[in-house]
């Protein structure tokens, strides 16, 4: 980036304090038609430093310029008529309405005071086109859409119009790798127009490959401004957590006893076909598999929140056959579910730490149906302390805090309801690698407690590191179960399409051939 670069936007002095500050003094400039990485541990800064940006957040102290002038955008309203946009990690979509009415919602074309729906769909044709959504039908409920190509929809309809600068926070955490492309190839284009981008992702191999300079959030703090190219991915973690983490983990002393939770043959429909395995106390068992492989539907199963076609679940030593009707039937027989959505279903984020913790822990903190306040808060502190949850009191609201100590709400919950199962559906999706480790090392005490832990994830190498054993499922079936110091990266990824392969062989022995 030349020296002589325009300075598209400048940030200076900014701070903002909440019940306590969580940015303090941030000097940055943002250049035209670059890609600036903005990175850190959760809680480090960087969705206020953001928000700020987009216009949904007032700075405490300091002044921002754009363009030379004065930025004071009040809301984001007033940030988006300048040309500032922002795609946050929660998407602003109207499930019921059709993809180019969300594209669209704000200023739907119109002719004698009716829509005109042949110009908004080719309006919206024009702006899919841009992501590479081509093969959706604009008029599609967005509800419809799986949640990688919502995320696209919220891009292009950050794209419509004037954008000089766009803030994408965790813009892959959903998205296929075919999809990651399409957005990479985006953005390209987007600098050569002259757009400016924050790019903010723990994924430091996304932010090596199209970012030119890298700003590192710590505890509030701006530690590191730079080109990218002179820091190392192994760096840049000492920079965002301030210590080595190293690419091991101990597990500590263990004991693996008798199987305490066995699946027999669990099949629905077509998505999890005949799946059969078994987890031991103090064992942490992995599951890996493509994107739509059936992880999630299995452990949804497991839980009693979908009901199996096929199929036996047994639990405790010794092992018994047990009927798992719904959520709380599981809960009941002491089987949790960490799910991957926990914005979405497993956190109330406009309630505080304390109730939501106690959200289903009512026994432990009421008297005769009332809640009891000081039990709440006593049951908070114990978690938060055990957890060493970064808040600023019991009363914190969920929504204010990072991804990193959401997640920590959530087990902590679960925590104190003592079940012997824990399924963890994407466990560290969107956590940043310093509190990736902190939760690591809450799997591990778990296990040297004597749980079963079952742990769904994405990322081959996070099972790799934490697990004592992986089974690997495609298109819904358990292909193999390979145990630690017997695995490789080759031979698990061989498995995740195994199945998919012998699909579509079957697939084409039973297609109609044509005569010759």
């Amino acid at each position: 980036m030349s020296a002589t670069a325009e300075v598209v936007l400048s940030v200076s002095g900014i701070g903002k304090t909440y019940a306590q500050p969580v940015l303090g003094d941030i000097d940055l400039t943002l250049l035209r038609g670059e890609v600036l990485a903005l990175t850190g541990e959760n809680g480090a800064g960087k969705s206020t430093l953001s928000k700020i940006i987009g216009g949904l957040e007032v700075p405490t102290t300091g002044q921002m310029h754009f363009h030379g002038q004065a930025y004071q955008p009040g809301s984001r309203t007033g940030a988006e008529r300048l040309g500032v946009r922002m795609v946050m990690q929660e998407l602003n979509l109207l499930p019921t309405l059709t993809v180019a009415e969300n594209l669209f919602f704000d200023n739907l074309p119109s002719r004698g005071g009716w829509i005109s729906r042949k110009r908004l769909r080719q309006l919206a044709e024009a702006a899919m086109a841009q992501v590479g959504l081509e093969a959706i039908d604009p008029d599609t409920p967005v509800g419809e859409l799986g949640i990688g190509h919502q995320q696209m929809v919220e891009i292009a309809r950050n794209l419509i119009g004037d954008c000089h600068v766009l803030i994408l926070d965790e813009p892959t955490a959903m998205l296929t790798a075919r999809e990651v492309e399409l957005l990479f190839t985006q953005i390209e284009r987007l600098q050569q127009r002259g757009v400016s981008i924050v790019y903010i992702s723990h994924r430091l191999e996304e932010l090596k490959r199209i970012a030119q300079r890298i700003a590192v959030l710590r505890d509030g703090k701006l530690v590191c401004v730079e080109p990218m190219a002179r820091y190392s991915s192994d760096q840049l973690v000492n920079l965002m957590v301030g210590r080595e983490l190293g690419e091991h983990i101990d597990l500590g002393r263990r004991v693996i006893g008798e199987p305490i939770l066995k699946v027999t043959g669990l099949g629905r429909s077509d998505k999890v076909c005949d799946v059969s395995f078994a987890v031991r106390s103090g064992e942490i068992f992995g599951i890996s598999g493509l994107i739509g492989a059936g992880r999630t539907e299995l452990l949804r199963l497991i839980y009693g929140a979908d009901q199996a076609d096929t199929g036996t679940i047994e639990l405790g030593n010794p092992l018994r056959v047990i009927k798992v009707s719904s959520p709380v039937a599981a809960v009941g027989h002491g089987i949790a579910l960490i799910t991957e959505d926990r914005k979405g279903e497993g956190l109330l984020l406009t309630q505080s730490i304390s109730a939501n913790i106690a959200l289903g822990n009512m026994p432990a903190v009421s008297r005769a149906g009332v809640v009891d306040a000081g039990a709440e808060r006593a049951l908070a502190n114990r978690q938060i302390e055990a957890m060493r949850i970064r808040s600023s009191s019991p009363e914190q609201l969920v929504g204010e805090l990072s991804g990193g100590n959401q997640q920590k709400v959530v087990i902590g919950r679960w925590l104190e309801r003592d079940c012997e199962v824990l399924l963890f559906d994407e466990p560290t999706r969107g956590i940043d690698v310093g509190a990736k480790f902190d939760i690591y090392g809450l799997l591990a005490e778990l296990a040297r407690q004597g749980k079963a832990l079952v742990v769904v994830s994405s990322d081959l190498r996070e099972l790799m590191l934490i697990c004592d054993r992986i089974g690997v499922l495609s298109a819904g079936r358990l292909i193999d179960t390979f145990e630690r110091e017997h695995w490789t990266q080759d031979q698990l990824l061989a498995a995740a399409f195994a199945g998919y392969q012998k699909r579509d062989a079957l697939l084409h022995e039973a297609a109609p051939r044509n005569p010759a």
